[in-house]
């Protein structure tokens, strides 16, 4: 997950809708079925979809009253908790 992506989804969603993140993951987790997807192409449509994922997170903790720089803060901070366990 990359700290600038997810600010700039949480942008957009400020901007636009969040329906237009979700149907975005939808169509990005139907291509990861195509079977003639080589690895690394997996693993980048992987990375786009955790980044829009963390984008809604975000953008609900804004929704509930979180200053925005403190949600993104607060994101990233759980996120690398969850990987150093």
């Amino acid at each position: 997950m990359k700290l600038p992506i997810i600010k700039h989804l949480t942008q957009f969603i400020e901007e636009n809708d969040q329906d237009y993140i979700i149907e975005t993951i939808e169509v990005l987790e139907a291509m990861t079925e195509i079977s003639s997807l080589k690895e690394e192409e997996l693993d980048v449509i992987g990375e786009l979809i955790s980044n829009m994922y963390g984008a809604l997170e975000v953008h609900k903790l804004i929704k509930n009253g979180t200053d925005k720089k403190e949600a993104l803060n607060a994101f990233m901070k759980r996120v690398m908790s969850s990987i150093d366990k």
